[in-house]
């Protein structure tokens, strides 16, 4: 459906609030939205534990802010120009902030569906008035320590794991959203026993499937920023100060030439600053959230991974893989699973890298994925929308493949053998390594845990 009739179709989404629901499973909190004149959504999040207590301002402001999130799934159906929320009440810095965060992370949302609007105008948010409300009144008097840290199963949240192994990990928890077996089983590998990991469930409301069927707009969303609130009121659940997400300096990287269009918006470092900005403006609840890996390169994480071996059977990057039918598998047709197999290729042999994939991906002769290896190196416009790594640091890593397999005296699979005959080879075959001994210095890691990331980075030279 075309955007313009539909902004004028349906003018207004309304966030009416949400309501807490105790069950066998834990607590429901079911959250309200609407696109007047079109239909309601009720999305769902089952979280552990057997109450909230709806008189702690700082969990009420949690499970407010992570329905603001929630809502830009539904809204991006319409686009509707004015989002109402009854529930609460904004100030227009807060607004501000919100809109910051919606305009940035549906980035590729907008380039997709070729929508052209601007932050001033894609949205007008207002909210109830100050004397409609009560203010909520945070106060930090909790005693936290240790870290919650998401993990998602694949290379990045093993190797942070794997560094705060080094740290007092028994006042640490992990944190899975819909957890996968890869996770899982990441967890357990690193220590973690069953009770140790908080497993909140989120529930789409299925109504916005049957509406992308039926033509309405779709696309990619901050899944990032849900996860940043979600595991933060974890967090302050279980007594944790530190939040500990796993996005690498490559992700502030635009994925389409010459833009700010960025499909890793929400795990930028823009974002992480924001959001922390955010917790000590709105939800000072003493919970603090960095990014253990924001210094490092994915060159140099993929350094790391290599050498964890006990998790090379276990691990799951593939987005493709876990969605409809699939669960938790290498689908070994998209972006992200070549990518992965170019970022190990450096320090893997092809035999290695087989018996994680069960094929070499980087013998692959399909049209498909050659254009996705094309774009990864930089031969068009935008790269694929997913999390990779930089262009740059993608044709190092090919270099340096290409180099091990010649001192080895091994034959180059297919697409090194092509990528060796390109203008990209040509450029990048001397460049220098800056990335082996990167550290990235705009990071908010605290300095009681930041000399762990340099003691390891140091150890994989």
């Amino acid at each position: 459906m075309n955007y313009c009739e539909l902004i004028e179709k349906y003018p207004e989404f309304i966030y009416h609030g949400f309501d807490i629901v105790p069950e066998s499973r834990g607590v429901k909190i079911v959250y309200n939205f609407e696109t007047v004149g079109l239909t309601e959504f009720h999305p769902y999040w089952v979280v552990p534990g057997s109450a909230i207590d709806l008189e702690d301002d700082a969990m009420v402001e949690f499970i407010f802010s992570i329905g603001m999130v929630e809502l830009i799934s539904y809204w991006k159906a319409t686009c509707s120009p004015s989002v109402k929320v009854e529930c609460s009440y904004m100030s227009e810095t807060q607004k501000k902030w919100w809109k910051k965060l919606y305009f940035n992370g549906l980035g590729e949302f907008f380039y997709t569906n070729g929508i052209e609007t601007d932050i001033d105008s894609f949205m007008h948010i207002d909210s109830q008035s100050e004397s409609q409300v009560e203010k909520r009144a945070i106060t930090h008097d909790k005693e936290l320590s240790g870290c919650m840290i998401p993990v998602g199963g694949g290379k990045d949240s093993i190797v942070t794991l794997h560094i705060l192994s080094l740290t007092n990990q028994k006042d640490n928890m992990c944190f899975m959203m819909n957890h996968r077996n890869s996770a899982f089983a990441s967890a357990l590998l690193s220590g973690y026993k069953p009770e140790n990991i908080y497993k909140p469930h989120r529930y789409l409301d299925r109504t916005i499937v049957e509406l992308n069927n039926r033509g309405f707009l779709n696309g990619h969303t901050p899944l990032s920023a849900l996860i940043a609130f979600a595991a933060s009121m974890a967090a302050y659940l279980n007594g944790k100060k530190y939040v500990v997400l796993s996005n690498e300096s490559s992700a502030n990287e635009s994925s389409v030439t010459g833009s700010n269009i960025n499909h890793q918006y929400s795990k930028s470092f823009e974002f992480e600053r924001d959001f922390s900005d955010y917790l000590r403006d709105y939800i000072p609840c003493g919970v603090q959230y960095f990014s253990l890996l924001r210094p490092l390169t994915e060159y140099q994480i993929a350094k790391i991974f290599s050498g964890l071996r006990e998790y090379h059977e276990v691990f799951r990057s593939c987005n493709a893989g876990n969605a409809g039918k699939n669960f938790d598998t290498w689908c070994l047709d998209c972006s992200k699973c070549l990518f992965v197999a170019v970022i190990l290729s450096p320090f893997l042999s092809d035999d290695e890298i087989k018996e994680i994939f069960r094929i070499n991906l980087l013998d692959s002769k399909s049209e498909k994925m050659q254009k996705y290896f094309e774009q990864l190196i930089g031969m068009h416009e935008s790269k694929p929308f997913e999390c990779v790594g930089s262009v740059n640091e993608i044709n190092f890593a090919l270099c340096r493949a290409i180099d091990k397999r010649k001192k080895e005296g091994t034959k180059l699979p297919y697409l090194l053998e092509y990528y060796a005959n390109t203008p990209a080879y040509a450029q990048h075959k001397d460049a220098p390594d800056i990335y082996s001994n990167y550290f990235d210095e705009a990071n908010l890691i605290p300095d009681d845990i930041k000399h762990y990331v340099v003691k390891v980075c140091l150890a994989s030279e």
